[in-house]
């Protein structure tokens, strides 16, 4: 029986594998061809399809919204872990993030629109801006944030808590200077799990941050980042082509920024 099982999970990992594989060729395959310098020019047309105001964009969108997620998610993890007290409020929050991350991203964006965009009723009336965008994807990544922070933390051997409250430190410091960088490699994970959410979410983008094709001069400004901009292109159907270059250059975007999170990680994690 354990030889069925064995074969059943080497044959499931290697369909996984063959998946990913053949979707990578595909995009590899049409998209390479059609890479060329006019995508990489300053400012956008209808004509060269530039992605650079895009990528730009996209990297805005990365920083201001682990600004905005890091803290709360980080603090809300080590009050769980290490403040809480009450069973039922701490289920709650775990329950909660759950559901959060569980709900489609095109929820987050009608919330998005109808909360922060939409000037009627309750809404903030921030109109599709770059803030907005940020303040909803901050939403959609908080679960990972908070459940992976808060995972990272429960297997710090609490010995070494017992042993620095001993010698004097208080909890805050114990938590700041022994748990935390004994955690922080599973806390640069999950941020890198929401990097990677962040730079491949469109639907909820849309509808709070817009498609404007220039780079954005201020908070309040309508920009897209590069997922917007390829559905943008690809439903247009006059630019198919700049569209699988554009998923190409998304990927390496992609990789680039998991293997530089990568060296990070470990450097911090040394450190």
């Amino acid at each position: 029986m354990s030889k069925i099982y064995k074969a059943l999970i080497i044959g499931l990992t290697f369909l996984g594998y063959a998946m990913a594989g053949i979707i990578i060729s595909y995009i590899l395959i049409k998209g390479i061809p059609n890479i060329s310098p006019s995508l990489f020019e300053m400012k956008y047309t209808t004509d060269n399809v530039s992605l650079m105001p895009a990528l730009i964009t996209t990297l805005m969108t990365i920083g201001l919204t682990l600004i905005i997620a890091l803290p709360v998610g980080i603090f809300t993890a080590i009050y769980l872990s290490n403040y809480a007290k009450n069973k039922f409020l701490i289920k709650s929050v775990r329950f909660s993030t759950e559901i959060l991350s569980s709900i489609p991203s095109i929820v987050y964006g009608l919330f998005g629109y109808l909360f922060f965009v939409s000037g009627k009723g309750s809404g903030l009336g921030m109109k599709y801006s770059l803030l907005a965008g940020c303040l909803t994807v901050a939403i959609m990544v908080l679960p990972t944030i908070i459940r992976t922070t808060e995972e990272a933390i429960l297997t710090v051997n609490p010995l070494q808590a017992h042993a620095s409250l001993a010698l004097g430190a208080t909890k805050i410091q114990t938590i700041f200077k022994v748990i935390i960088p004994d955690a922080m490699d599973g806390i640069l994970g999950g941020i890198f799990l929401s990097t990677g959410r962040i730079v491949g979410e469109s639907a909820a983008l849309i509808f709070t941050m817009g498609s404007n094709t220039d780079i954005p001069k201020g908070l309040f400004k309508s920009a897209r980042t590069m997922a917007v901009h390829m559905y943008v292109i690809s439903s247009e159907g006059f630019h198919v082509k700049e569209a699988y270059a554009t998923a190409v250059l998304l990927l390496v975007f992609v990789v680039v920024i998991n293997f530089v999170s990568a060296k990070i990680s470990k450097k911090i994690v040394k450190a």
